[in-house]
């Protein structure tokens, strides 16, 4: 270990490695509680989604513990699995499978570019501006969608409004309220810095869901709204049969090519930034970077990330990412690839606790999603809207962050944000500072609306 890890010259050791893991596992566990309930909104089976996010963590996490030697941890990333369910399958009619094919090609693409210059041509020709609005439209994006599938928020003659928590209240409203309780947990649980924080705000808000239950507070009706005690048993592995290479099973006479080129390139975009902007913050708060700022170990890093995306979409769950939440285990000391080891090692034996995870209510996991969405939202602060701001960057940056929420719609929120910073800086005599790839972008999403 000592010679693969290089234990001694990070300054840390087995023992401080494996407690870094296990603080990492438990930080990133509400993933296997939430990505089942998001995707299962295209169709597909939870019990399938959630060995197959089990799965494919476990093989992002080793691969990126034994060619990177650096203690982040992957799975299934909140953003891009939101996109796969609501924008690509629900919102474009996308059938799940073509979806999952379309993360595949993403793959292959990313691994591609992680082992060329290309990445960063891409990556440097999107202003800074619009790679912080995009993580803060994803963040306002993923808590509307927990707060739809608490039924915290109800559409109306108004679009949307809060539900009236005294109609229904034995279902739906009760739900609802819990919901909103399991947020203020969530939140109290992370001021106090418990690890685990988001993980253990849907175990309190289940417990009490639970509770509610046993008392009469809530009644099941078995059609919409179902018993929230927990089920036991053993895991039926054979569910994996319904996801596993099943990307490869399509007609592509189901969406138009034009279409499946605008959903890949979306994946691709969506993930490079994420991946980058993770990869660079966590590697920040590990001390990790050279004198120039830079990141030594990146290109194994990203070629760890991009391997496992497409491992995951053959297994059957969306885009699999390093997960920010690895400062955890970073800030008990965790300085190698044995922490992510041991974090993929403790994903794959959750697979044998699917029937547990599966029967975990919305109202328990909506709270993290608001939560995951306050913690991305928090990048609003790096931009510069003091009174000396260019608008032309402003703007943009707040077209694209509620662009997302607004039209229900990752893919739209960013180009509307790329089009109007394109429009912008060429209507006000800055084209100086355009990058001639972000034009082409422009107009690939402008010729997208013209005809399509």
């Amino acid at each position: 270990m000592e010679k693969f890890f290089r234990l001694k010259e990070r300054g840390t050791d087995v023992r401080t490695e494996i407690l870094a893991g296990i603080t990492t596992f438990m930080t990133m566990a509400y993933i296997l509680a939430v990505n089942p309930n998001i995707l299962s909104a295209s169709g597909m089976d939870s019990t399938a989604v959630l060995i197959a996010t089990c799965l494919a963590s476990c093989v992002g996490s080793v691969l990126m513990g034994c060619m990177a030697n650096l203690p982040f941890a992957l799975s299934a990333g909140m953003g891009p699995n939101a996109f796969f369910a609501y924008t690509v399958c629900i919102g474009m009619g996308f059938p799940w499978k073509m979806a999952l094919f379309a993360v595949f090609v993403e793959g292959l693409i990313f691994i591609l570019l992680s082992v060329t210059n290309v990445r960063e041509a891409i990556f440097d020709s999107i202003p800074l501006s619009l790679k912080r609005a995009e993580s803060v439209g994803l963040g306002l994006f993923i808590a509307f969608i927990g707060l739809q599938n608490s039924g915290v928020v109800v559409s109306s003659s108004t679009i949307v409004e809060l539900r009236d928590f005294r109609s229904d209240f034995s279902t739906g409203g009760i739900c609802a309220l819990l919901a909103v309780v399991g947020v203020i947990i969530t939140a109290v649980l992370y001021y106090k810095k418990i690890k685990g924080a988001v993980f253990f705000g849907i175990v309190g808000t289940w417990a009490l869901g639970m509770l509610c239950q046993l008392t009469g507070l809530y009644v099941p009706d078995n059609e919409t709204y179902f018993s929230v005690l927990p089920s036991f048993g053993v895991t039926d592995f054979t569910a994996l049969s319904e996801t596993f290479g099943e990307c490869f099973d399509i007609e592509f006479d189901e969406v138009s090519v034009f279409d499946f080129i605008v959903v890949v390139v979306s994946f691709l975009f969506v993930d490079i930034f994420d991946t980058l902007g993770t990869l660079t913050g966590v590697a920040t708060k590990a001390d990790m970077l050279d004198e120039k700022g830079k990141f030594p170990a990146i290109k194994p890093a990203l070629l760890s990330d991009a391997i496992a995306t497409s491992v995951g979409a053959i297994l059957g769950t969306s885009t699999t990412t390093t997960f920010v939440e690895s400062a955890a285990g970073i800030g008990v000391g965790g300085r190698t690839g044995l922490t992510a080891i041991v974090a993929g090692i403790l994903f794959l034996i959750s697979t044998f606790m699917a029937p547990l995870f599966i029967s975990i209510p919305s109202f328990a996991t909506a709270p993290a999603l608001v939560f995951v969405g306050f913690l991305m939202f928090t990048s609003v602060t790096k931009l510069d809207l003091g009174e000396d701001a260019d608008l032309t960057d402003v703007i943009p940056a707040f077209l694209c962050m509620i662009g997302m929420p607004l039209f229900y719609s990752i893919s739209d929120g960013i180009a509307i944000g790329i089009i109007s910073y394109v429009l912008l800086k060429l209507l006000c005599g800055k084209k100086e500072k355009l990058n001639p790839i972000l034009c082409v972008i422009a107009v690939l999403f402008l010729l997208k609306y013209m005809f399509l």
